[in-house]
C-alpha cells in the first residue's frame, strides 16, 4: 500500500480533463435446507437443484475453527487466515467484483494480504465496485447511511444479520440493521451495480470516497459523480484509476469532503466537509449525495472504472444502459450457470456438493478477463492498445500454475490459448515472462498446454521463457548463482534464526522450483528439436539433488562455501530462510517433476513410505509461526502450496491406498468442517487452494502440471461428468461409493481393465469413462506394480 502523502491543492477546478459470527444451528439449518430439497425431489435427482443454485461465495471467508487444524497460526495480536476469498458479485474472470467491505485495511496493521471481507466480522464498513482479487485496496468505498455518518477512515459502520446475507453467483445481499437499509449487488464484467432499499428519511445518504492515498472527486451534476486515485500504481491497474458512478435518481443535497492530515491533534486530523462542493483533493476524498425517501424506496449506483473518465463512461455505457437490477443479476447468473453446467457431479452429501460448486465458483478468479476482441485496454508498457484476442491479466504462477491451469485446460482450452497469447505479448514488452511471486513456473504452463494439444506458437514462447533461465539480469532471482553452483545458497542472519525470518533468499525451496521449471524447458527445447538445450536444461532438472542432505533425509540449506546451515529443524515453517512459506518437512517433497529420483534420494519404496507416512503423522510442533500453515494433518499444510500435491506421492511408492484414504480425510476435515461450513486453510491465493478441491473431489490431480498426467485419488461423487473444452466427455463412475467406501478396488477405462493409479491427458481426449469399484478396505494390491507407476524424469528403480 502507497501511504505517501496525498496531494491537496486550493481552488480544485473541475478535474474532467485531468491527465457474527454465524451460529453453528443455522449453518446447519442451511444445510438441512439443501438437504431437504433433494430428499423431496428424490435422492435418484440431487441434479434438480441447479448446480449454480448449491455454489456460495461465502466458502472461503471464514477460518478453521479447530486448534488441531491450525497449528499455533496465527502471530498473537493477528486474525487467523480464512481463505481470504470473497463473497462478492462478479462474473467468471470478470475484471469487477462488487464486494462487501467488513474490514478496514486502512485502518489495520500488515497481516498478509489486505482482505476485503473475513466471515467473523461483525459490522460492515462499505461496499466496493472494483479492485483486485482480494478487494481490501479497492476503491471508492460506498456506503448508505441514514442519519449522522462520518468521515472516512472513521467509517460510518452498520452491524448485520447474518442471517439475512446472501451470497450467490454474481449476486450478493445484506440487511444492513443499523441504518434499516437493504444492500444488493450484480455486476458484469467491467461494471458493478448496486441497490439499496432505504426506510422513510429524509437524511438517506450514499457515501462515496476514495482510499488513505487519496485523490480527487467531482460531483459532476444532480446525478453523477466522478473521481480519480493518485496514490498506488496506475502502471499496474488494468481497471485504471479513473471511476465514474452514476445514481438512478437526482440527489436532494450533496457535498463534498477529505480527511485533513495537516493539523495535529487527537485522532487523525481534520475532517474538511462542505456542503454543496462540487470538487476536492486529499486524502479519502469523497463525496455525499442525499436523498428524501420513503418506506422500500430504492436507489441504484452503477460504477465502473477506467484509465480516463471517458473509459469509465463508456464502460457503463456498453455494459448497463439502463438500471433493470434484475436484468442484470440474470445475466450474471446464466454466466455461472453456463460454467456450472459443464461439470455434473451426483451423489455425495448436500455439503460435498455445495463445496464443489463453491471452490469451483473461486477456482475463476483469477486471470481476469481485461479486453475482448477489438476493445481497448492499457498494456504493460502503459500503453493503449486495441485487443487483437481475448486478453487476460497474468496468471498468479506460484498458487494457480500449481492446479487450477490445469482445470482452465480441460474446461477452457481456448480460454488458457489467449491466456498464453496474454503473457507472450507482455513478455515482447517488457522483454522477459512473468514470474509471479516465486520460481519461474510459466514454463509449466506452456509445456503442460503442448503436452494436452493446445494449439499455439511455442517456439516464440521459448525464446522469453529461456531468456528467463538463462540471463541474470531477468526475474529469476540469484540465477547467476544457481547456474554456476546447482543451487542457491542462504545468508545465516544474526542471532538466532528461528523462523518467522522474512529477509532471507529462500535458497532450497528457489533451487528446488528451478529444477522443476527446467525440467519443462528441457520438454520444450526437446520438442522443438534443440536437442544441446534440451540436455542442458535436462541436467538442470537434477539440481533439486544438491540441496538434498543424506544425513538428515530432508532438503537443507547451504551458506555460500557449501556447508550444510546449522541448527537446522525440519518442524520449523521457515518463512524466506532455506525455505518458502514451508518447513522442512513440508519442501521435501518439493520435486513433482522426479517423483522417482526423490525415491532413490530417500533410500527406495519403503524408505519413501515410511518418511511420508511420518509426513502425515508427525505432530506439528513448530516454536515460529507461518500465517499461511494451517490445514494440518501432521506436518502437511494444506494451507499453502509448497506440498499440497504430497498426498498424490503415495502413487509412485507402491501404495496408492494411503492416497484414497488422504485425500478423502483432506476433502472432508480441511474445508468447511468449521461451525460456519465456510472455513478454508491457509489462503485460497487467488483459485489455487479452491482448484485442489475441485480436481480431488472428482477423483484425480495435476501433481506435475508441466506433464499431461493425471494421478487418481478418491472420487466423493458417484458420479462426475465433465464435458472437455473439445466437446467430449470424461466420466467418472465410482461404484459403491460412500464415506466408508473410500478404497479403490478395481478399474477399467473405457471398459478395458485398469490398474495404474494415474491416466494421461491421451487417455481421455477423445472421451473416456472411467469405472472405479470402491470399497471399505484397501486393495493393497492394485497400482502397486512398479511398472505401474506414473512417469517421473528419472529410470533409476523403474
Amino acid at each position: 500500500m502507497d501511504t505517501s502523502a496525498a496531494r491537496s491543492r486550493h481552488g480544485v477546478p473541475s478535474i474532467r480533463n485531468r491527465p457474527g459470527i454465524l451460529a453453528l444451528a443455522l449453518a446447519v439449518y442451511a444445510l438441512g435446507s439443501v438437504a431437504a430439497t433433494h430428499a423431496r425431489d428424490g435422492d435418484a435427482s440431487p441434479q434438480a437443484m441447479q448446480a449454480v443454485d448449491m455454489a456460495s461465495p461465502l466458502v472461503g471467508t471464514a477460518p478453521l475453527d479447530r486448534q488441531a487444524l491450525i497449528g499455533n497460526a496465527p502471530p498473537p495480536g493477528e486474525p487467523l487466515y480464512s481463505g481470504m476469498t470473497s463473497p462478492g458479485a462478479s462474473l467468471p474472470h470478470g475484471s469487477t467484483e462488487a464486494t462487501p467491505v467488513n474490514l478496514n485495511v486502512d485502518l489495520s496493521y500488515p497481516a498478509g494480504v489486505g482482505m476485503s471481507y473475513y466471515y467473523p466480522n461483525p459490522t460492515m464498513i462499505g461496499f466496493t465496485g472494483g479492485g483486485s482479487t482480494y478487494g481490501g485496496q479497492a476503491s471508492p468505498m460506498i456506503m448508505p447511511v441514514v442519519g449522522d455518518w462520518t468521515v472516512p477512515p472513521d467509517y460510518a459502520q452498520s452491524t448485520y444479520d447474518k442471517a439475512s446475507e446472501k451470497a450467490l453467483p454474481g449476486y450478493y445481499a445484506i440487511d444492513l440493521a443499523t441504518f434499516h437499509t437493504k444492500v444488493e449487488l450484480t455486476a458484469t464484467r467491467r461494471s458493478s451495480l448496486m441497490r439499496f432499499t432505504f426506510p422513510a428519511s429524509d437524511r438517506s445518504h450514499v457515501v462515496i470516497n476514495l482510499r488513505r492515498s487519496g485523490g480527487d472527486v467531482e460531483v459532476v451534476d444532480d446525478h453523477t459523480i466522478r473521481g480519480v486515485t493518485t496514490g498506488g500504481h496506475p502502471e499496474r491497474d488494468s481497471d485504471g484509476s479513473w471511476f465514474v458512478a452514476e445514481f438512478s435518481r437526482p440527489f436532494a443535497g450533496f457535498g463534498t469532503f477529505r480527511a485533513n492530515h495537516d493539523h495535529a491533534g487527537y485522532g487523525i486530523g481534520d475532517a474538511d466537509v462542505e456542503q454543496d462542493r462540487r470538487a476536492v483533493s486529499g486524502s479519502y476524498a469523497g463525496a455525499y449525495v442525499t436523498f428524501d425517501t420513503k418506506a422500500g424506496e430504492q436507489v441504484l449506483v452503477k460504477i465502473a472504472h477506467g484509465h480516463s473518465a471517458d473509459e469509465a463512461e463508456q464502460r457503463l455505457r456498453d455494459e448497463q444502459p439502463g438500471w433493470d437490477f434484475e436484468r442484470v443479476h440474470a445475466k450474471a447468473r446464466e454466466a455461472w450457470a453456463q460454467l456450472f453446467d459443464r461439470v455434473e457431479v451426483t451423489g455425495g452429501t448436500p455439503k460435498q456438493r455445495m463445496l464443489f460448486y463453491s471452490t469451483l465458483y473461486h477456482a475463476f478468479a483469477s486471470p481476469r478477463l481485461l479486453a475482448r476482441k477489438g476493445e481497448h485496454f492499457t498494456g504493460a508498457d502503459g500503453k493503449a492498445q486495441v485487443a487483437s484476442y481475448d486478453h487476460y491479466g497474468p496468471v498468479p504462477f506460484w498458487d494457480t500454475g500449481r492446479n487450477q491451469i490445469v482445470l482452465l485446460m480441460l474446461l477452457e482450452p481456448e480460454v488458457v490459448q489467449d491466456i498464453m497469447r496474454s503473457e507472450l505479448d507482455r513478455a515482447r514488452e517488457r522483454g522477459y515472462m512473468d514470474t509471479s511471486f516465486h520460481g519461474d513456473h510459466a514454463s509449466l504452463m506452456y509445456d503442460g498446454a503442448w503436452q494436452r494439444g493446445i494449439p499455439f506458437d511455442y517456439a516464440v514462447a521459448y525464446t522469453y521463457l529461456r531468456k528467463n533461465a538463462t540471463d541474470p539480469r531477468g526475474p529469476r532471482g540469484y540465477l547467476a548463482e544457481y547456474m554456476k553452483n546447482g543451487w542457491i545458497s542462504d545468508i545465516v542472519p544474526q542471532g538466532n534464526p528461528s523462523p518467522p525470518y522474512a529477509g532471507g533468499k529462500a535458497g532450497v525451496a528457489t533451487t528446488l522450483e528451478y529444477a522443476w521449471d527446467d525440467h519443462a524447458l528441457a520438454d520444450i527445447a526437446r520438442r522443438l528439436g534443440k536437442t544441446d538445450e534440451a540436455q542442458m536444461f535436462l541436467h538442470r532438472a537434477a539440481n533439486y539433488r544438491h540441496v538434498f542432505d543424506p544425513s538428515t533425509g530432508f532438503m537443507r540449506g547451504k551458506t555460500a562455501d557449501g556447508k550444510w546451515i546449522a541448527p537446522f529443524d525440519p518442524g520449523e515453517p521457515y518463512y524466506n530462510f532455506m525455505m518458502k512459506e514451508a518447513s522442512g518437512w513440508s519442501t521435501l517433497w518439493l520435486v513433482p517433476h522426479d517423483v522417482q529420483g526423490l525415491i532413490d534420494l530417500l533410500g527406495g519404496r519403503a524408505a519413501f513410505n515410511a518418511k511420508l507416512d511420518a509426513f502425515f503423522s508427525t505432530p506439528y510442533t513448530a516454536k515460529g509461526i507461518c500465517r499461511d500453515c494451517t490445514g494440518l494433518i501432521g506436518e502437511y499444510v494444506q494451507g499453502n502450496q509448497p506440498d499440497q500435491q504430497a498426498a498424490y506421492l503415495y502413487a509412485w511408492s507402491g501404495q496408492p491406498w494411503k492416497t484414497q484414504a488422504l485425500v478423502r480425510r483432506i476433502l472432508a476435515e480441511l474445508y468447511g468442517s468449521d461451525a460456519s461450513g465456510y472455513g478454508y486453510p491457509g489462503m485460497d491465493d487467488q483459485g489455487s487452494t479452491s482448484s485442489w478441491y475441485v480436481l480431488s473431489a472428482m477423483g484425480f490431480y495435476p501433481v506435475d502440471p508441466s506433464s499431461s498426467d493425471y494421478i487418481l485419488g478418491s472420487p466423493v461423487f458417484d458420479r462426475v461428468r465433465l464435458r472437455m473444452g473439445n466437446g467430449k466427455a470424461l466420466e467418472i463412475v465410482a461404484r459403491n461409493n460412500s464415506a466408508r467406501n473410500k478404497y479403490i478396488q478395481s478399474a477399467t477405462l473405457n471398459g478395458k481393465p485398469w490398474g495404474k493409479p494415474w491416466f494421461s491427458h491421451a487417455d481421455i481426449v477423445h472421451g473416456a469413462t472411467l469405472v472405479l469399484t470402491m470399497g471399505p478396505v484397501p486393495n493393497k494390491a492394485w497400482g502397486a506394480d512398479p511398472a505401474d507407476a506414473p512417469p517421473s524424469m528419472s529410470a533409476d528403480g523403474r
